[in-house]
């Protein structure tokens, strides 16, 4: 993991939240009704479902708004059939780019994603493309202010707790696991008394790419096109951009 960060998205996706604060609610109620909808409304019995409502809660999302996309899971009747889909492409320089949807339309989402890689460089690519250059981890975030924990300290807890990798910067804690082992990593470090900042699963670049500087700009405006869409959850990508 050496190299990638993901903090540094996160940080954005709180700021983007405080400005568009419906559109990511309208999101993660999306990821939240799912969850609860597969696997039971109790997140005490659906790990899904609890690491689904603490990224929630993470930005900021009220408990009312969290509840009624509970309720509205477990209300009788069919609801809204939402659909887990996952496309794969490029953009400059042949950056990876991975991108994750919940739709109720699965050619709707693919005309627009479409149209967010051909119009700013990249194109869409077949299933299995540019999957292999990622691996799914699980992800742990502790933020270090007020934290009186040295990096060698840090590092026992992780690997006690069953933890991969320690990434560390003057800001964050990045812990790495595998998916399977996230739930009781999460746990363990919280038995110990770390407050978690983020605890998710994600897809982690094994390679990161350098983008010409002429296209790097391009480039963003197609990652803010791709997640400004409805039914996309996560962008992912292994391209070096600078902060």
């Amino acid at each position: 993991m050496a190299g990638h960060s993901k903090w540094s998205k996160i940080k954005n996706s709180k700021g983007a939240a405080d400005q568009q604060r419906g559109k990511v609610f309208q999101k993660f109620s999306k990821e939240i009704y799912v969850a609860a909808k597969s696997g039971g409304p109790d997140p005490s019995s659906n790990p899904a479902l609890r690491l689904k409502i603490e990224k929630a809660k993470a930005a900021n999302m009220p408990n009312d708004n969290i509840n009624r996309a509970i309720k509205k899971a477990s209300s009788a009747g069919e609801g809204e059939n939402y659909e887990e889909v996952t496309y794969e492409g490029y953009g400059p320089n042949g950056v990876a780019v991975l991108v994750q949807a919940l739709t109720d339309n699965r050619n709707r989402s693919a005309t627009n994603i479409r149209v967010a890689f051909n119009k700013n460089g990249g194109s869409l690519g077949e299933s299995g493309s540019v999957a292999y250059m990622f691996d799914r981890k699980g992800y742990i975030a502790i933020e270090r202010e007020g934290l009186d924990v040295d990096e060698d300290t840090m590092l026992m807890s992780v690997l006690e707790a069953g933890g991969e990798e320690l990434e560390t910067s003057e800001e964050v804690f990045e812990i790495y696991t595998d998916p399977a082992d996230l739930n009781d990593v999460r746990d363990a470090l919280e038995a110990e008394g770390y407050k978690l900042a983020q605890a998710e699963s994600t897809m982690v670049p094994q390679t990161m790419i350098d983008i010409d500087a002429d296209k790097e700009e391009l480039f963003k405006v197609m990652l803010e096109k791709l997640e400004d869409d409805d039914d996309v959850q996560e962008v992912y990508h292994n391209g070096n951009l600078t902060e």
